[in-house]
């Protein structure tokens, strides 16, 4: 059975890191987004080689998992939906900066390893030359084909892998420090290199049109500098959990299905730019204008777009023989955050989130593989309608440049502004409103709670109460209401308009409805308001 892989993140000891990148932090998101591997991040930085060692035992081979009681721990906090143990793979990422033919280059790697033995090999040949403690993500005077023959000589087990080769700062093929090629970046010892990273603002498809790069296995990863960013890119594998079985796969194709994808005009590199001067230029007007700003005049920053192109040999719609599939996703908070209109970090996203995974189990089950119906079930109709939208690649672009992320939208702004904010008897469960001014009290912190939390099957509140919930469902308020009145009932997350002629229970709905939401926590009694209207 196919699983998602994260193999490149980063520590808490990585600088402009998440204080919460920690073991347990990156397997609680792990679960919640549905990795199966995640990458441990900088294993050569002293004090988190200690924590890895203190926190993870071998689990498949090559891989490592939570100690028991820490992953008990995690799994109290994860939906019951989720709970599928990640396991680790050692991973680094390593920055060299050196001089060669006449340019400084500047050039990330990622490094795995399948022991703690070549781990600690690695980290003293590599302590000689830098200092490992400054940074999780250690700058070191290295040329990047040394650095490949320290990998390669710490144990058979470790390999390397170029790290978003496009990145125009800091990449074995960016445009401000990088080379034309692979082969050039790694010398005498690139034929033991084997898989490339395309980076956040390049897809496959960008790639593709480079010949050069055909014998390299793409891969994507979330290079995730706080737990919450894991998965907005994966690798999908279909092999057994394994490193050894996981390697084999990046170097033959077998067992490797493809990649899970940024789109990559969300990237905050994919076009040319100036940020300071608010400038975004496409790759022919950067020509047209010698490369500067037409602001200021100053040089632009030149993106993976228009370093693509340069390299290309093949037109933008070429698809090399065997190259694998790919999914191109937007995180469901920044979805949520879309449908509600507000951050994709806020409160009112997190509940939503928490309460989807709760219903519908891992982020990336619910962006990528669940039937549509079932998203639709549970979900707002807008957020399913999203999700429908995405899985057709049908999204608006606004792309980033000079470190400027862009920005993916499913809807038209008009489109999320006409939609109703009620519910009818006779139109299905409605969709989800939140009234303005209601929307502004929350952000301020200072309005009514939240109404959408997730409705917790009467089993999971059984357990909650310590019983076996064969009885809960009779205490319902709904289980008294027939089909169309319960659905009705169901519409939690803001007001509720109950349309239908005489003798079908409006007040009856109404009533129940109210007793739903209290009784479920949802809302406190003074904070109901029901109106009923007679012709009498």
């Amino acid at each position: 059975m196919a699983f998602y892989a994260d193999l490149h993140v980063h520590s808490r000891y990585s600088r402009a890191t998440s204080k919460d990148a920690d073991l347990e932090h990156l397997a609680l998101w792990g679960q919640r987004k549905g990795l199966s591997v995640v990458g441990t991040g900088d294993f050569t930085h002293p004090a988190w080689a200690e924590e890895i060692r203190e926190k993870l035992v071998p689990a498949e081979p090559g891989l490592f998992r939570l100690e028991p009681e820490i992953e008990e721990r995690v799994d109290r906090r994860v939906p019951r939906a989720c709970r599928d143990p990640v396991r680790f793979a050692l991973q680094v990422e390593i920055s060299t900066i050196y001089k060669k033919g006449e340019r400084t280059r500047k050039v990330h790697h990622l490094v795995y390893a399948a022991r703690l033995e070549t781990v600690e090999e690695l980290r003293r040949r590599l302590d000689r030359i830098g200092n490992l403690g400054s940074d999780g993500r250690p700058i070191l005077g290295l040329d990047s084909r040394d650095l490949l023959e320290i990998v390669l000589e710490s144990g058979d087990d470790a390999f390397l892998i170029p790290a978003h080769i496009w990145t125009p700062w800091f990449s074995a093929l960016g445009s401000k420090s990088g080379f034309d090629s692979i082969a050039a970046c790694y010398g005498d010892l690139a034929d033991h290199v084997f898989a490339a990273e395309t980076g956040l603002s390049s897809d496959p498809p960008m790639n593709w049109r480079v010949s050069d790069l055909d014998r390299y296995r793409l891969v994507s990863n979330s290079d995730a500098h706080s737990p919450p960013k894991l998965a907005r890119e994966a690798c999908v594998f279909d092999t057994d959990p394994d490193y050894f079985r996981m390697r084999e796969a990046l170097e033959t194709g077998e067992g490797y299905v493809g990649t899970v994808e940024f789109f990559p005009e969300e990237g905050k590199y994919h076009l040319d730019g100036h940020r300071k001067c608010g400038v975004r230029l496409e790759p022919r007007q950067t020509r047209q204008r010698g490369g500067t700003c037409p602001e200021c005049g100053k040089p632009v920053t030149v993106g993976v777009m228009h370093r693509v192109e340069e390299l290309a040999d093949r037109p933008p719609d070429a698809r090399p023989e065997g190259r694998e599939p790919f999914w191109s996703l937007v995180p469901l908070p920044e979805i949520l955050g879309e449908v509600r209109d507000v951050g994709a970090g806020t409160k009112t996203v997190e509940r939503e989130f928490a309460s989807l995974l709760d219903r519908l189990g891992p982020e990336l089950a619910i962006l990528r593989d669940l039937p549509l119906e079932q998203v639709e079930a549970a979900a707002d109709p807008r957020v399913a309608e999203a999700v429908r939208r995405l899985r057709a690649g049908d999204v608006r672009r606004e792309a980033g440049f000079d470190g400027e992320y862009g920005t993916i939208r499913l809807f038209d702004p008009e489109e999320l502004e006409a939609q109703p904010a009620m519910g009818s008897l006779l139109g299905g469960t409605g969709v989800e409103g939140e009234p303005a001014e209601e929307k502004e009290q929350k952000e301020e912190g200072r309005g009514p709670a939240d109404r959408s939390l997730p409705e917790r099957p009467a089993q999971e509140e059984a357990a909650a109460d310590g019983t076996d919930g064969t009885d809960a469902a009779s205490d319902d308020p709904l289980e008294a209401l027939d089909p169309d009145q319960r659905e009705a009932a169901r519409v939690t997350g803001g007001p509720l308009l109950i349309v239908a002629g005489p003798g079908t229970g409006k007040t009856r709905t109404l009533t129940h409805r109210v007793a739903h939401l209290v009784e479920s926590g949802r809302a406190e009694p003074e904070a109901c308001l029901s109106v009923t209207f007679t012709r009498r």
